[in-house]
């Protein structure tokens, strides 16, 4: 019997979280300007960042469905 706190499709998206996260903190560090003060350090990268953590509370909030047997 499965007593995992969380289903597969909950890993999967939490997963997937984490990696939109690291994508975003690259962005921010790609930028040009001095300091990050271009549109890539301060807009694309922490809304990308924002994106990733929105994405892991619903991996933590959705509720796994049950399966049939």
């Amino acid at each position: 019997m499965n007593k995992l706190p969380f289903g597969k499709k909950n890993y999967q998206w939490m997963i997937s979280g984490v990696v939109t996260l690291i994508i975003g903190f690259t962005i921010m560090t790609m930028d040009k300007n001095p300091h990050g003060f271009g549109f890539i350090g301060l807009t694309l990268g922490p809304i990308i960042v924002l994106i990733g953590f929105v994405i892991g509370i619903f991996a933590i909030l959705h509720t796994p469905e049950k399966e049939n047997k």
